[in-house]
């Protein structure tokens, strides 16, 4: 598992594995309360990226990201 720091880098990479294998993406999300750390995961069962983020804006640039993974999901293309 690869931990990404840069957001940029992680939304890059995150989109272009969704793209190469679609039907076999998946995306998790998680909170932990005591320790204020947001954690976003995607795989494809080959590899995975991980981003870890203590910061506000950084929930709100991940809700965008995933509302807009759900739209490629979503789409018949």
């Amino acid at each position: 598992m690869t931990f990404i720091p840069n957001w940029e880098e992680f939304e890059k990479s995150a989109e272009m594995l969704y793209l190469r294998d679609p039907l076999n993406t998946r995306y998790s999300t998680k909170y932990s309360h005591s320790k204020g750390v947001f954690l976003v995961k995607i795989t494809d069962n080959k590899k995975c990226l991980q981003y870890k983020t203590e910061v506000q804006q950084d929930v709100r640039k991940i809700d965008k990201f995933i509302t807009n993974l759900m739209r490629h999901m979503a789409s018949d293309e």
